[in-house]
């Protein structure tokens, strides 16, 4: 679960993602989260997709070589120069730009979906990601959004490695659903879908046994999920 929009953040770069996908129950618990999260993108062939904190690319990159057309942004340099490089090697056809999600460098109504998943963890406040990210969906748009669950074990022990001195943890926020869905609102979003996804602890073990039964855990709770994923379309206004 590395985070995009980390320019400034201790120990968080491209690197920490090649680590998190090498290991086994970073792996697993990847694909788990990119599953829930292109099932509630849905059909992305012929759409313009904004992928808001993309980090290194994994994802923009995917929704490309569904057919979509497929814009990056970062607040890292360096996972922009990460993501450039892996859109090249898959011949993707994604654009990539240094910009931070509280100021979108886009027009009004300019894409079909946004998808922003793990950028609100070193947020404090996530108003204004939201209401950038609602002003550049057009009428009828959506927005996909995933996020490190609060109520967790993975989120305990975040908050344990915080209190022992980690310089990145220190600086964790972690949303349960609730947050999630009124931060939407607020910002003039119909929440359609909410979801949960890697119900068991940081263990291997737990993941080879219990990494089966998630999405069935998933459609039912969001309370001891790991990571929390939502979906709101942006209304459309008449005339």
């Amino acid at each position: 679960m590395p985070s995009g929009q980390a320019s400034d953040l201790p120990d968080l770069g491209p690197e920490a993602y090649v680590r998190w996908r090498a290991s086994e129950i970073g792996a697993l618990t990847e694909r788990l989260e990119r599953r829930l999260i292109l099932e509630l993108v849905g059909e992305v062939a012929g759409r313009r997709v904004l992928d808001v904190g993309c980090g290194d690319g994994e994802l923009a990159v995917a929704l490309a070589r569904q057919g979509a057309a497929v814009t990056g942004i970062d607040a890292s340099a360096a996972m922009i120069g990460a993501a450039e490089t892996r859109a090249r090697r898959s011949d993707a056809d994604a654009t990539f730009r240094v910009a931070r999600a509280e100021q979108l460098p886009f027009p009004d109504g300019q894409f079909d979906i946004v998808t922003a998943v793990t950028i609100l963890c070193f947020v404090e406040d996530a108003a204004p990601v939201f209401r950038e990210i609602a002003r550049v969906l057009r009428p009828g748009g959506r927005l996909v959004i995933g996020e490190l669950g609060r109520w967790s074990t993975w989120a305990l022990g975040r908050r344990l490695r915080a209190w022992f001195g980690s310089p990145l943890w220190r600086r964790g926020r972690f949303r349960s659903a609730r947050e999630l869905r009124g931060l939407a609102e607020q910002a003039g979003l119909a929440v359609v879908t909410v979801r949960g996804a890697i119900f068991y602890p940081r263990s291997r073990l737990a993941a080879r046994l219990l990494g089966r039964f998630d999405a069935a855990l998933g459609r039912a709770f969001t309370v001891g999920a790991g990571f929390v994923a939502l979906s709101a379309s942006k209304p459309i206004r008449p005339a």
